[in-house]
């Protein structure tokens, strides 16, 4: 199976994509940054483990980048079979200060890269009959924290958004 995992150079991503790896699968790790680190933290993953793991870098706020994600993981693999999407960022600010730029882009990473990928990646999931897509949300899509309204409206999102994938899969 081949794994994409968006956001996944560092932290819970990283250990994610580990833990497919781990399990088999040829992973695709991301981040935004197109780097030489993040491609080598692939090569080290690749040879650590064993498996066939390769970067793909998607700055996931920009629609166009997180298809490309997918179609550069089908180009590497032939195919995607889980998607975990997992890249976020958080801003904490009041309402009446939080940064119009800070709500857009915690809306475009945190939710709308999530409908970006699931959308490029689906049909050749129930072409082949099988496909996994995982959404992380955090205790924030099933409660509100003062201070995070973009990233609670997100995360709501996301659990919606999981619901209609599933009743649609």
């Amino acid at each position: 199976k081949v794994a994409v995992v968006t956001g996944s150079t560092s932290g819970i991503g990283l250990g994610i994509a580990r833990a497919l790896a781990e399990a088999g699968c040829d992973v695709v790790i991301n981040d935004h940054t197109h780097s030489d680190e993040s491609k080598q933290i692939a090569a080290d993953l690749a040879k650590e483990l064993k498996k066939k793991v390769t970067y793909v870098g998607a700055d996931m706020s920009n629609a166009t980048e997180c298809v490309e994600l997918i179609s550069g993981a089908e180009e590497a693999f032939g195919q995607v079979d889980i998607l975990v999407n997992n890249a976020g960022i958080q801003h904490v600010e009041k309402i009446e200060d939080f940064p119009v730029a800070k709500w857009d882009a915690i809306i475009a990473i945190n939710l709308s890269s999530a409908f970006h990928t699931t959308r490029a990646a689906i049909a050749g999931m129930k072409q082949r009959g099988f496909g996994r897509i995982v959404n992380i949300a955090s205790a924030h899509g099933l409660t509100a924290s003062p201070f995070k309204g973009a990233y609670v409206a997100a995360k709501h999102g996301i659990v919606g958004f999981s619901k209609v994938t599933a009743l649609e899969a």
